[in-house]
Order: structure tokens, then C-alpha cells, then sequence
């Protein structure tokens, strides 16, 4: 058992390394580098977190609420577990990987999932089953997930298997907060506290 563990990690390094086209600037593909960052960046914790909570100080329609509050808990979720399991396995980067990263947490040195991937699985269920979306949309959020995850392995930052898992983490993820779904009738003293200070401001 031992020994087909080990074999199955050092596929999963060969063919990580066989990806990691955009990892260093003097690549052949660096030219790719800067579109894979942009791509690394649409998935990033920090800026959903922002939009979440922009989202719910903006927005005052009872229902458009409810969904940012769910993909808030979603997302605060998934940094949590994430952050649970990087800590437990601690598996290292790929050697190569350059830690030019934008905001990264002491966890963050560990490989073990990709938290891009979780998220964007997440994220993507969490759309898919909420969301009705027309035919197009629906390409390009499946797309951006597929895209995401290959960017974490062509700049280096993930081995194969951590998307991978990542990924099946990620619809792990949004099935917890399905089951868990927030709403008035779940969790109405949430939803009261939240409509207390923006009765406050609107009276002010």
C-alpha cells in the first residue's frame, strides 16, 4: 500500500511538472504568466469577501440578501476548512512555485488543497443550483472554474492532485451550506440583526 502511494505521488509530480509551463519568468510560456495571474486573482478569497459584504451593505431586496449572506457563510466556510486541512497535511508547494502570491496567509505555504479550486467548485454549485443562467453563462462559469484550477498548476502553485481534490472539496463545501441554508425562517435572528443598523442609517 505504501509503495502504490508513493508511485501515485510521483505521477502526480511528474505530471504537475509536465503543467507548470507559466511557473518561472524565463519559461517559454512566461509570456502566459500575466493572464494566469489574472485568472488566479478572480478566484482569490479576499476580493469575493469584499463583494460579499459590499453586496449586503448595498443591497436592501429581502431576497438578493438572503443569497449574499448564504455565498458569505459559503465563503467563510471554505477558508476555514481549507485552512484546517493545509495545516493537518501540510504538504509542501512544488519547488519551483514562486511566492509572488497577492495576500497569503501562514498557511498558504502548504499545497494541500488548492483553495482556488475549492472555492471555484463552490461557487460554481452554489450558481448552477440558485441561479437560472442562460446556456452561454452557464459555459463560461464552467469554463472559469476548469480555468482556474489549470492555473494553479501551469504557474506552479498546486501539484494536479490538490486541484482535483480541491474540487471535489469544493462540492462538499456547497452541499454543507445547502443543508445549513440561511434564511428568516432558519436563522431570523440573522436576518433581524441585519436589518437593525440599516433601519438605524435610514433614520439617521
Amino acid at each position: 500500500m505504501a509503495h502504490l502511494f508513493r508511485s501515485f505521488l510521483a505521477i502526480d509530480r511528474w505530471a504537475s511538472k509536465e503543467l507548470w509551463l507559466c511557473a518561472r519568468e524565463s519559461s517559454v510560456w512566461a509570456g502566459g504568466r500575466p493572464l494566469m495571474k489574472i485568472i488566479e486573482f478572480s478566484a482569490h478569497g479576499v476580493p469575493w469577501l469584499a463583494g460579499m459584504l459590499g453586496g449586503l451593505y448595498l443591497n436592501r431586496n429581502p431576497g438578493v440578501r438572503e443569497l449574499l449572506i448564504n455565498m458569505l457563510f459559503a465563503l467563510v466556510l471554505d477558508l476555514v476548512l481549507v485552512g484546517l486541512l493545509k495545516g493537518l497535511v501540510r504538504r509542501k508547494r512544488p519547488s519551483y512555485n514562486d511566492m509572488d502570491m497577492f495576500i497569503t496567509l501562514f498557511v498558504d505555504k502548504f499545497s494541500f488543497p488548492s483553495g482556488h479550486a475549492t472555492r471555484v467548485a463552490m461557487v460554481s454549485r452554489f450558481v448552477f443550483h440558485r441561479l437560472t443562467l442562460a446556456a452561454p453563462l452557464q459555459v463560461l462559469v464552467v469554463l472559469w472554474a476548469f480555468m482556474v484550477g489549470l492555473s494553479r498548476v501551469m504557474l506552479g502553485r498546486h501539484n494536479l492532485t490538490d486541484v482535483l481534490f480541491g474540487y471535489v472539496i469544493g462540492c462538499v463545501e456547497y452541499s454543507v451550506v445547502e443543508h445549513f441554508w440561511l434564511s428568516p425562517i432558519t436563522a431570523p435572528s440573522l436576518f433581524a440583526t441585519w436589518r437593525a443598523p440599516k433601519c438605524l442609517l435610514h433614520n439617521l
